[in-house]
C-alpha cells in the first residue's frame, strides 16, 4: 500500500526482526502493572473485627511473679495468622488470658482481658497499649523483678510482657544498639569488675574480701549487676555503678559526666 509523505523526512530507522521480538516481549504497560499491584492490595486481609475467631489460635504463655500477689500469674496470648503463605503474611495478637490460683485481683484482670482482646480484634495499630500500662503507677509502690528491673505497679508488668510478646512477633522493633555503645558498655562492665577484684585483693581478712566478692556477685536471672546498683533512670534497671566519681549504668551505658 503505498503512503503520501507531506512532509520532510527528518530521519528514518529500519524494523528488524529483534525489533519486532522486543515489542513482543514488551513489559506490560505502566496502567496494567498498577491495576494488578492494586487488586494485590485488594486481596490483602487486614485485622478488623469482623474476622472470626479461627477453630485454632498459635499463642505463647508468660509467666509473672510479683510480690504484690501471693501466687503466679500467667499470662497467655493467643494470635491470628493473616494471608497464611503469602508474602503479606503476618501475625497479629487475637485475644489474651491471665490465670492465677490467688482470686484478690479477680475482677479487674478479666476486665482488663476483655478490652485488651476487644482492641486487639478492632485492629490498626495496637501497639499504643504497651506504653499505656507501662505508665501505671502503684500508689503503695513499685518493686524490682529478676533482673533488676523497676517495675511501677502490677500492671505496667504485665505491659511489660504484652511487649516482649509483639516484639517477638515483629510488632515492635527495638532500635539496635550501636556496635560502638556495645563496646563501651562491655569496657564499663571490664573495668568495674577490675576494680573491684583489685579492691578486694588489696583488703586483708577473710570477711572483709568476702565482702567485697559479694558486692559484684551476679544478680537475677542471668544477669550480673552488683547488688549494691541503683535504679538508671533511662533503662529502669538497677545496673547503676558509681565508677571514678561519675554515675554509670552497666546495662545501657548512661553516663551522668556524659
Amino acid at each position: 500500500m503505498a503512503v503520501k509523505i507531506d512532509r520532510k523526512i527528518k530521519g528514518y530507522a529500519v524494523v528488524t526482526p529483534d525489533d519486532k521480538a522486543r515489542e513482543t516481549a514488551a513489559p506490560a504497560p505502566v496502567a496494567d502493572r498498577e491495576a494488578a499491584s492494586s487488586e494485590a492490595k485488594d486481596n490483602v486481609i487486614h485485622m478488623h473485627e469482623r474476622i472470626e475467631r479461627p477453630d485454632v489460635l498459635i499463642g505463647s504463655t508468660y509467666k509473672i511473679k510479683s510480690p504484690l500477689v501471693e501466687h503466679a500469674m500467667y499470662v497467655t496470648i493467643n494470635d491470628i495468622v493473616l494471608n497464611a503463605g503469602t508474602e503479606h503474611e503476618l501475625r497479629r495478637p487475637f485475644e489474651v488470658f491471665i490465670n492465677s490460683k490467688s482470686m484478690d485481683h479477680f475482677q479487674w484482670i478479666v476486665a482488663l482481658t476483655r478490652i485488651m482482646s476487644a482492641v486487639f480484634r478492632k485492629g490498626g495499630d495496637v501497639t499504643f497499649l504497651v506504653e499505656e500500662m507501662k505508665a501505671v503507677f502503684d500508689p503503695r509502690g513499685g518493686y524490682f523483678k529478676a533482673g533488676g528491673v523497676y517495675m511501677p505497679s502490677l500492671v505496667a508488668e504485665i505491659g511489660a510482657v504484652v511487649e516482649e510478646h509483639m516484639k517477638s512477633i515483629g510488632l515492635i522493633h527495638d532500635p539496635e544498639m550501636s556496635a560502638h555503645q556495645k563496646a563501651l558498655i562491655a569496657e564499663k562492665r571490664k573495668q568495674y569488675e577490675e576494680r573491684a577484684k583489685g579492691a578486694s585483693a588489696a583488703v586483708n581478712g577473710t570477711a572483709a574480701t568476702t565482702a567485697r566478692e559479694e558486692d559484684v556477685a551476679v544478680t537475677g536471672e542471668g544477669t550480673s549487676f552488683p547488688p549494691s546498683a541503683t535504679m538508671c533512670h533511662k533503662c529502669s534497671t538497677k545496673a547503676l555503678v558509681i565508677m571514678d566519681g561519675c554515675a554509670t549504668c552497666l546495662n545501657c551505658g548512661y553516663s551522668k559526666c556524659g
